[in-house]
């Protein structure tokens, strides 16, 4: 009768993380029908709550040890949809629909910035234990700009920043920012480490805890200052310390690495594909797959 139930138990697990990328996605369509209908502040948080999705399918899938490629995979599908599409479309509606015939390309420009890193993030870093993102992380990108129009409706912008810079402009500046950042190598941090046998460990517990007090009590002032000193800080702090030596090896855009071995023919003999790619040649000699 045990055996059984470890069974079930077990394969609960193994579709959780799937489950909670099958929320990231849920709410990024959502973010999107809100933002059709004219409900921007709703929106943006549709796009927070697809971000918070991301963040726990990730760490539910690492506790459990029932990571594959196909969730990789599947996660960075959804993540442009989430992070790259739902936003663009956001600002397009509340602001660029009115910006000229052509200002929609700006929301172009964003959306496939947000998907060179993705399929960048899934060559160099995507199975592997980080310290640091190269690169801004696209959801943190993606909620950073759907966060703006939230923080436009508080008394704090409309009393002292409103009349700085006119909206339409600082957005484009913003997005164009986190177009450039999201395909540099600028290293950003992860995730500071929560637990109570280090002073690491016990920092980390109180800023998690800070983060959620202002996620819960004051989310129209948090979200987008939050998204914009973690966009600050890792350009201030590569700026100030540089950051080519912490450079990838590997360059993302290339089949092969150092020892001439194409990263496809290293998945299919580790057997990380369910069946070999037949080939077939180019009339110049190469082959494709």
């Amino acid at each position: 009768m045990t055996a059984p139930r470890r069974s079930g138990m077990r394969r609960a697990i193994i579709i959780l993380p799937g489950a909670f990328t099958s929320g990231n996605l849920l709410f990024g369509i959502w973010a999107v029908v809100e933002a059709a209908r004219g409900n921007y502040t709703r929106a943006a948080y549709f796009v927070v709550l697809a971000g918070i999705m991301d963040v726990l399918d990730g760490r539910v899938a690492r506790m459990s040890r029932t990571g594959t490629a196909f969730g990789a995979e599947m996660d960075s599908l959804v993540d442009a949809i989430s992070f790259g599409v739902a936003p663009a479309l956001l600002v397009f509606f509340h602001t660029f629909s009115k910006g000229g015939e052509f200002a929609w390309l700006l929301c172009f420009m964003y959306v496939l910035a947000a998907v060179v890193r993705l399929a960048r993030f899934n060559i160099e870093q995507a199975g592997h234990a980080k310290t640091q993102f190269f690169g801004l992380p696209s959801p943190a990108a993606g909620m950073t700009v759907a966060t703006f129009w939230p923080f436009t409706q508080t008394p704090f912008y409309q009393h002292s920043l409103a009349g700085l810079v006119p909206q339409p402009t600082f957005l484009a500046v913003l997005m164009v920012a986190c177009a450039l950042l999201m395909v540099s190598h600028v290293p950003y941090p992860v995730w500071p480490r929560v637990g109570i046998k280090s002073l690491q460990g016990l920092l980390g517990i109180a800023f998690s805890l800070g983060v959620i007090a202002g996620m819960v009590y004051v989310p129209q002032y948090f979200y987008f200052p939050f998204g914009i000193a973690y966009l600050t800080f890792g350009l201030g702090r590569a700026v100030l310390f540089g950051f080519l030596d912490r450079l990838p090896e590997r360059d993302p855009l290339r089949d092969e690495d150092e020892n001439g071995t194409r990263p496809m023919e290293d998945m299919v003999s580790q057997k990380l594909l369910p069946f070999r790619l037949g080939r077939r040649r180019r009339p110049g000699g190469g082959s494709a797959s």
